[in-house]
């Protein structure tokens, strides 16, 4: 095996990504070193990396190899490790926890209270190398039905889309509306879809718009002044029983809750931006039921993964440009340029 790599540094908030020659790790206890063979390229780290950085948040982004979602084989493992051995394939759980608080325990390590909480590719060493070292508790098994690029894209996207569409209880007794046809929202469309529901995609882009009916969706709009009563005339004058907010953006969040239904859900999943309403008549005089969804649990991950192949989805049908790991300028600029859907750097 070779003694160097190479690994992307984000130069925070200057629109600048480094190839950087760096030792490759040995893993120590309970640490299992990947060779890495796909790896996705998140939103936040575009948005809150690369274009900007809010330095005085603590959990900002402290200059490490970086890169989210990972997917790739065992190298090697260190001492302690039960679970996996060299040439297993797997997907990553991308943060790390303390393993002993409330959250920890429950396995939602995204909510881990303590000061030991660490993302990979924001506070240790991510994806965007050729070998990462990783906790081996936060490793999943990744199925031999599954590429390791659809492993790359449940390990945050179709991880985080999943959960949302579970915290609504989704099934073939509702229509979904999915707000924002990004990454996120693209797969919780796919996924409503394969728990068997009516799918209804919005968004401001036709491209996006267009890409959604090709995976599936039954009614594809795009957002103007007209969108609430196109939604309505679908449902038949009733509104939707289940709206999945991915855009976080104002009107986004104010059309899930216009367009549902009495008695309807709404899981908001886009982060960031703000929200003003009048709650009485969006949400209670409605009777609706709110949810915020953050990311997902290490098993619901693994009931994610489960499901992926049970139902026969390929997350890789997302993928819009694929990189080799030398090209993480150009795939920035490009993502940056918002010409790029999801995209994902490959190793062979």
């Amino acid at each position: 095996m070779m003694n160097t790599m190479q690994g992307a540094i984000i130069l925070g908030g200057k629109r600048q990504v480094e190839l950087r020659e760096f030792p490759v790790p040995e893993p120590g206890p309970g640490q299992v070193l990947l060779r890495m063979k796909a790896a996705g390229m998140c939103g936040s780290d575009l948005h809150n990396i690369y274009r900007t950085m809010n330095l005085e948040d603590p959990g900002h982004y402290q200059g490490c190899i970086a890169g989210h979602e990972p997917s790739g084989t065992v190298e090697a493992v260190g001492p302690n490790c039960e679970k996996f051995k060299k040439g297993d394939r797997v997907i990553v759980y991308h943060i790390t926890g303390c393993r002993s608080c409330n959250a920890c325990r429950k396995g939602w390590i995204v909510n881990c209270t303590s000061d030991q909480r660490s993302v990979y590719g924001w506070h240790r060493d991510g994806a965007y190398a050729d070998f990462m070292l990783t906790e081996e508790y936060t490793l999943l098994k990744l199925p031999e039905e599954l590429s390791f690029i659809d492993g790359a894209i449940i390990s945050c996207g179709f991880g985080t889309s999943f959960q949302g569409v579970r915290r609504a209880d989704v099934s073939g007794y509702d229509t979904v509306l999915v707000v924002g046809l990004g990454p996120v929202g693209l797969a919780a469309a796919i996924i409503a879809k394969a728990r068997g529901a009516k799918v209804i995609g919005v968004d401001i882009s036709p491209e996006r718009v267009a890409t959604a009916e090709k995976l599936g969706c039954d009614l594809g709009l795009v957002a103007d002044d007209e969108v609430l009563n196109k939604i309505r005339e679908y449902t038949n004058g009733q509104g939707v029983e289940v709206s999945l907010e991915c855009s976080a953006s104002q009107a986004g969040r104010v059309l899930s809750l216009e367009a549902a239904r009495l008695w309807g859900r709404v899981v908001f999943l886009g982060e960031h931006g703000n929200l003003s309403l009048n709650p009485s008549f969006t949400v209670i005089q409605k009777q609706l039921t709110l949810h915020g969804s953050w990311m997902s649990g290490i098993a619901e991950m693994e009931d994610a993964i489960e499901h992926i192949v049970r139902w026969k989805i390929r997350p890789e049908d997302i993928v819009a440009h694929t990189f080799a790991i030398t090209e993480v300028r150009e795939a920035f600029e490009l993502s940056d340029a918002g010409k790029a859907g999801k995209v994902v750097f490959a190793w062979d």
